[in-house]
């Protein structure tokens, strides 16, 4: 796609990327075939090569209006569509260079610049775990689409203390150790129990992703240099063989860090290093089967129904992990069962997507659960397993079935009978 940059994005590094990804675009309209939001919509700018255009656009120098913003902002970037091109093109990246300058040059509405600025500081901040608590006393009187968020999770179990060799470091997250503290507990004591230990440093906490997609790209690159401080000692005395992520949506963000703090000198070679360590924990798995085999041999209290899973697109698209997670389950003699239509597609929560734009998040929510139920058409599901709290939390509004993270399902296999905890 040719592109003819407008003298103000010329010579920026934004404009310069920006330039190389519209140029790899041959605008063959594949990604139009698996974008959820022009499955729903049918509107040629609400599916990715719609919104390149739009984006090219504005690039070239054309003010970009109201209908270019809500455009964009429909986008679940569930880059589902760059696991469908053929030429490679990053649009991730470029619709996230879009926003910043779509917003930059048109004003929002003040409820929405209000509603986006909440999030991007209170899904950050320390008060978020008390406002939490005051609003699940207050759920009954609130709007649906909050409400829906705001189920009561079950306490975390014990986090292990026994010491190993092996070390990984282990990101904590911003909403999941007060939304749902069991998933990284868990993973805590199933990676003990194969003799791995997991490490918290307080200090790196959100992994930037909340305002990457909301336009602040200035705010996820200070909380990028405050994690790679918080984590730089342990890495720079090869303490750790591994950082970890229990939430897939923060994996793809912490694995771009070299990405995005590449054109900073001070930062750019350690963001790289940490990039390259980073794992989502079921990258994990597959090397830890031999003992978890060993120790669930004739063991294992299996469900009488079976379990679906849900691979998130950050899983599948964003770190390109695909099948691993139920495949070595599958291995350990659970029941897996994956739809075989529509796998790849959307749930709708997709980070703050589902408070931002809840009528198309909740169709696509409806619309995965159908699917997770169609995958399990001899009886349903005794629960629903994924592997990012977004997603956990979406399809947990919009079903009376369980819906956890797959850690959490193989922690209580390896715990023994009546194991209090």
């Amino acid at each position: 796609m040719q592109t003819q940059l407008a003298p103000e994005f010329k010579d920026t590094p934004e404009g310069q990327e920006a330039e190389a990804i519209l140029r790899k675009c041959v605008h063959c309209g594949f990604c139009t075939a698996t974008c959820p939001t022009y499955q729903l919509l049918g509107d040629e700018l609400d599916g990715p090569r719609g919104r390149i255009y739009l984006i090219k656009q504005v690039l070239e120098g054309q003010q970009p209006t109201r209908k270019t913003q809500t455009h964009l902002d429909r986008c679940l970037t569930c880059r589902n569509c760059e696991s469908t091109c053929p030429s490679g093109v990053q649009y991730g990246k470029l619709l996230d260079i879009g926003r910043h300058i779509v917003d930059q040059k048109v004003e929002r509405p003040t409820a929405e610049r209000l509603q986006r600025w909440a999030l991007r500081k209170g899904m950050v901040s320390k008060a978020f775990g008390p406002a939490l608590a005051l609003g699940r006393l207050a759920r009954p009187v609130l709007p649906a689409a909050i409400k829906a968020k705001l189920v009561r999770a079950p306490r975390a179990g014990k986090w292990p203390t026994r010491a190993h060799d092996r070390k990984v470091l282990m990101l904590a997250g911003c909403v999941q150790p007060v939304m749902l503290p069991n998933i990284n507990a868990a993973a805590a004591r199933v990676l003990d129990a194969v003799g791995i230990q997991t490490l918290i440093t307080p200090a790196a906490a959100c992994c930037g992703a909340v305002q990457q997609h909301l336009s602040d790209p200035q705010g996820a690159l200070a909380q990028a240099r405050a994690n790679i401080d918080a984590w730089w000692p342990h890495v720079e005395s090869r303490q750790v063989e591994a950082i970890v992520t229990t939430a897939s949506g923060c994996g793809v963000m912490v694995k771009d860090y070299g990405h995005l703090l590449r054109h900073d000198p001070a930062y750019a070679a350690r963001a790289a290093a940490i990039g390259a360590l980073a794992r989502d924990l079921g990258e994990l798995l597959p090397d830890m089967l031999p003992e978890l085999e060993q120790r669930l041999h004739g063991q294992l209290n299996l469900p009488e129904a079976p379990l679906a899973y849900h691979p998130p697109c950050t899983l599948q698209h964003g770190q390109k992990l695909r099948g691993g997670v139920e495949t070595s389950l599958r291995r350990l003699g659970f029941d897996i069962r994956v739809s075989r239509v529509e796998s790849h597609l959307c749930c709708g929560s997709a980070g703050t997507y589902s408070l931002l734009q809840p009528e198309i998040a909740h169709q696509l929510r409806d619309r995965k659960i159908g699917t997770l139920n169609q995958a399990c058409s001899d009886a349903p599901p005794a629960a629903i397993l994924s592997a990012n709290i977004g997603c956990i939390t979406h399809l947990q509004s919009g079903t009376d079935v369980p819906v956890r993270h797959w850690i959490e399902v193989l922690d209580e296999a390896l715990a023994p009978p009546q194991a209090q905890r």
